[in-house]
């Protein structure tokens, strides 16, 4: 007799989303008033927003102990100051590339105007459809970053805010040498027990995609589900356009080596995609960069930190999300503010590897800062694993890439 294999997290999502488009399609249907309708998916909505109230509450703890712990774990690694130089330098770099890809491509695509008419019957709601989010002034701009109490910037989820002061606090923690260890052992303490608490919470994840799709699809009809496809597309296209940038700039340094590592690296790619999970590849990324050519002692420094600073995947889709989100609730978001995300994100991105969903988690505290709705962020969950599975098989690439250019770098390879 064969044995079926146990139902994860993300099988439960798919029948939830599967779930969803079939109660959806019934109520859509059968409820032939705009007012039955409205009863149902107000009374649904009470699941996605509990999750999403969920999510904001873990962000804060996540940001301050992941920023902690990686800059002032960092300090202690004085023996590996040259490559540690050269290898937050290129991170930096392909953050930037990630992030800025991800800006100019939601910008051009535009996919968030296909969701208006999904937004519009969105609830509680409390402001005008279209906001100038930009208008503020520099002075005021700049007194914001810096936080007055940090207990009242986690209290308002200021995440800008919380990061300024995890990078001092890093940095004094930093200064201390051994003998700021124990804080940092709490810190960790602190920072599984928020990852313990985010696995809980992602339980809800299929109740969540339910509710929220079966919501969206009664209100909207089958018809909805061209313009999610449409998404979906248009990101893997934008994911594709990172790739092609990426390899093109390690064939400039590694030349034809570059599609040998790619080759190798296939396996952990593959599992990367459909585990959704980039984590889950990584014994197999070390496994394949020491048999490229590269040093155990530069593999074992350089991808650790990749994994927290270098998730190029999940960078791409953060700040294409965060304007796709925008967009879809009419938020006129100027060049200015467009940037500052862009720079905020540089931060919030960094050190949240282990989380769960954390593309996610970094949005919602991106959306959270700038004042667009976070039900947007229920606009995603109906299908973030498919583009999840494209943000950890990125990681995956951008990472082995990393490591091999560093390993050039030090003439290894």
């Amino acid at each position: 007799m064969v044995q079926l294999k146990k139902l994860n997290l993300t099988h439960y999502i798919f029948i939830g989303l599967i779930l969803g488009v079939i109660i959806g399609h019934y109520f859509n249907t059968t409820l032939h008033t705009a007012q039955d309708r409205e009863v149902v998916t107000d009374n649904l909505s009470i699941i996605s927003e509990v999750f999403l109230h969920l999510i904001k509450l873990i962000i804060s703890p996540l940001v301050l102990c992941s920023i902690i712990i990686g800059i002032a774990k960092l300090g202690y690694i004085s023996s590996l100051l040259r490559i540690g130089i050269k290898t937050i330098g290129l991170f930096i770099l392909s953050s930037l590339i990630s992030l800025t890809a991800g800006l100019i491509m939601v910008n051009i695509l535009r996919p968030g105007d296909a969701m208006v008419s999904i937004t519009s019957h969105m609830h509680n709601i409390s402001y005008k459809p279209i906001i100038q989010s930009g208008a503020m002034s520099i002075k005021t701009f700049i007194l914001e970053i810096f936080p007055q109490s940090i207990v009242g910037s986690m209290a308002n989820n200021n995440i800008l805010q919380v990061v300024v002061f995890s990078l001092l606090f890093a940095t004094g923690l930093m200064a201390l040498g051994k003998k700021g260890e124990p804080l940092i052992e709490i810190l960790e303490i602190i920072f599984h027990s928020m990852l313990n608490i985010t696995n809980y919470v992602m339980k809800l994840a299929p109740l969540a995609v339910f509710a929220s799709v079966t919501t969206v699809v009664t209100q909207n009809g089958l018809s909805v589900l061209g313009v999610y496809g449409k998404f979906m597309l248009e990101f893997y296209l934008t994911v594709i356009i990172l790739l092609t940038i990426l390899i093109s700039l390690a064939w400039l340094i590694l030349r034809n080596s570059t599609f040998k590592l790619l080759n190798n690296t296939l396996p952990a790619i593959i599992l990367a995609f459909t585990t959704s999970s980039s984590e889950s590849a990584y014994p197999k990324v070390l496994n394949t960069l020491e048999n490229f050519g590269v040093s155990n002692k530069t593999a074992a420094f350089v991808l650790p930190i990749g994994y927290s600073f270098n998730l190029t995947g999940s960078m791409i889709y953060c700040s294409f999300a965060t304007i796709f989100i925008a967009q879809a609730f009419q938020i006129n978001l100027p060049i200015f503010t467009q940037l500052t995300i862009l720079s905020m994100l540089m931060l919030t991105s960094k050190g949240m590897a282990g989380v769960p969903r954390a593309s996610l988690v970094v949005v919602a505290a991106t959306l959270v800062q700038f004042k667009i709705p976070q039900e947007g962020l229920v606009l995603l969950l109906a299908v973030d694993h498919f583009l999840d599975m494209a943000r950890s098989a990125t990681n995956v690439i951008g990472n082995a890439l990393s490591c091999a250019i560093v390993s050039k770098w030090e003439k290894e390879i």
